[in-house]
């Protein structure tokens, strides 16, 4: 975790900015058979949105708590991100009489009745549908947030050291809850987010490790910092200027600063695994 990577939405700017196209969420819904898949820079655009009507139109603030009675589902996670981004506790199930707004899906509407702040109802219809009738004392959310700013700043700035969550009865701070996703990443295998490329970090975890890590050295250096001198220096060769192809001009990777593809005949080297 580097000093950028403080709460949930860190993590969300890193991945939004590292990669924006790379598929992040797919939800499966067995009852209607639904499925989502969300892109970082389509799910980001959803958490600023929410964001934006979380601490405009409903006028929260950080610490106030939100009573989030919600299913698994692809918005759960954007309410959730979109708390962090703003500061609000979200309680996962919590009680709508204790808290400062509500948020509630079909299900639980009768007893989100019982908050006396602002209560947003989600229909959890596909593709983000809106209810044929909204309920009566609820803001329809489906309505409300295609309207919302694309991109999203805090009023005040968000403490990492703050309670952020609430699951179970468990507190857990902004700060502790990236910890933990990072060691979790790890623990999984998932593909670092500094690896040798953008290919590499939207690749399995073996790609990466092998084309990269093992055999040459961390190449954030030269591929990421927007050098272009050719291939890293490693523990089989000593480095060697950028091949060309036949037009003359550089190949590069798809963020344009650094080679992407191995000539034919070269069976070794940072982008190896990504074929000829």
């Amino acid at each position: 975790m580097n000093a950028t990577e403080r709460t949930p939405a860190d993590l969300l700017s890193s991945a939004l900015a590292a990669d924006p196209a790379r598929p992040l969420v797919t939800f499966y819904d067995d009852a209607t058979g639904e499925r989502v898949e969300l892109s970082v820079a389509t799910f980001a655009n959803w958490v600023a949105k929410t964001a934006n009507y979380l601490q405009g139109d409903l006028a929260a603030a950080p610490g106030d708590r939100l009573a989030l009675l919600l299913p698994a589902h692809w918005q759960t996670a954007v309410w959730l991100l979109a708390c962090s981004a703003v500061g609000v506790v979200a309680e996962v199930g919590g009680d709508p009489a204790g808290a400062d707004l509500v948020v509630a899906g079909p299900d639980g509407l009768d007893a989100a009745r019982a908050c006396s702040g602002e209560r947003v109802a989600l229909a959890l219809r596909p593709l983000g549908g809106r209810f044929p009738q909204p309920p009566a004392g609820f803001a329809d959310y489906a309505v409300e947030v295609p309207g919302q700013g694309d991109r999203f700043a805090p009023f005040a700035p968000v403490d990492p050291g703050e309670v952020a969550l609430v699951v179970g009865g468990e507190e857990l701070t902004g700060a502790g809850i990236t910890a933990r996703a990072l060691a979790d990443g790890d623990a999984a295998g998932m593909p670092g987010r500094r690896g040798c490329c953008r290919r590499c970090r939207t690749t399995a975890g073996r790609a990466c490790r092998t084309g990269c890590t093992r055999r040459w050295r961390p190449a954030a250096r030269w591929c990421s910092a927007g050098t272009t001198t050719g291939w890293a220096p490693g523990p089989r060769r000593t480095g060697r200027p950028a091949r060309r192809s036949r037009s003359g001009r550089r190949r590069r990777c798809p963020d344009g600063r650094s080679p992407v593809r191995r000539s034919k005949g070269v069976r070794d080297g940072p982008f190896a695994h990504l074929g000829p």
